[in-house]
């Protein structure tokens, strides 16, 4: 649409709403605090219609719209893109927008349905359901293992290199977690690299830096290929918890909640129990 025609547009509905939706700079155009309430009104409206619209459709009967999705951006390449076929295979009328990323974002603002999210939840206004608990894993290259020994016991780990992780800052980069007695213990170990994003980290373990901790999905591949060999079984991490979070709607549309269900299938195996 001419640009002239969408500014005409936005004035109307400003005029009729009695408030201004937009923040206009020379650079940026950005909703204001009442631009994003009316569109979580008009989102929610138009989940409503839909569901009107499949109210007296007969069970079985094609799903599709559509559906945007922010997933951590391993999650999405290590597992839901490799199973993309099979989700249209089912779904072929669903139009899915996948976005990647691990960062903190405002489902309302950037327009997701949902959002996958891994670790602990402070958004208490979007509604959370668990998924599972993600297992983690200890590895290391053969390489290292070859130069430094098999660690056989949590107390060998003093005389061993880690890689550090550094996220959001370097506090805790080298940080070593395991349960014990139903406790977490935390060690400090050594690290001749730190890194602050997962390929980094894998790919330093892979040529033989040091030991990571990680959950097992994102290097399963490396282990049944023997790329990577699992070290200190009985000392893993805490299991990380897997959450879909979406918005407080009173109806979740039919595409979502395919969505859910055929996502939660593809994570169960990573998950403990």
């Amino acid at each position: 649409m001419p640009k002239t025609t969408v500014s005409a547009a936005i004035q109307q509905l400003e005029n009729e709403m009695g408030a201004r939706l937009f923040h206009r700079t020379t650079r940026r155009v950005q909703l204001t605090g009442d631009g994003e309430r009316l569109l979580e009104h008009a989102r929610s409206l138009l989940d409503d219609v839909a569901a009107l619209d499949n109210l007296f459709q007969p069970a079985g009967s094609p799903i599709g719209g559509r559906l945007a999705v922010d997933v951590p951006s391993r999650i999405a390449r290590r597992i839901i893109v490799p199973a993309l076929p099979d989700f249209f295979l089912q779904y072929p009328d669903i139009e899915l927008f996948l976005s990647s990323s691990d960062r903190t974002i405002d489902l309302v603002q950037e327009g997701m349905d949902c959002v996958v999210r891994v670790g602990s939840l402070s958004d208490s206004s979007l509604i959370s359901h668990t998924l599972g608990q993600l297992s983690m894993v200890n590895c290391a290259s053969p390489t290292y293992l070859q130069r430094h020994g098999t660690p056989q016991d949590n107390r060998q780990l003093a005389d061993h290199w880690v890689v550090g992780y550094a996220q959001p800052s370097l506090l805790s980069a080298n940080c070593w977690q395991w349960r014990h007695n139903g406790e977490t213990v935390e060690h400090t170990l050594r690290s001749k690299v730190t890194v602050n994003n997962v390929e980094n980290y894998i790919g330093s373990c892979l040529v033989g830096m040091g030991l990571i901790q990680i959950p097992r999905f994102d290097i399963q591949h490396f282990l049944d290929d023997g790329s990577l060999v699992e070290v200190l079984p009985q000392a893993r991490a805490p299991a990380m918890r897997i959450s879909l979070l979406y918005p407080h709607r009173r109806q979740r549309t039919a595409r979502f909640s395919a969505f859910a269900d055929w996502f939660s299938g593809l994570i169960t195996p990573f998950c403990e129990g």
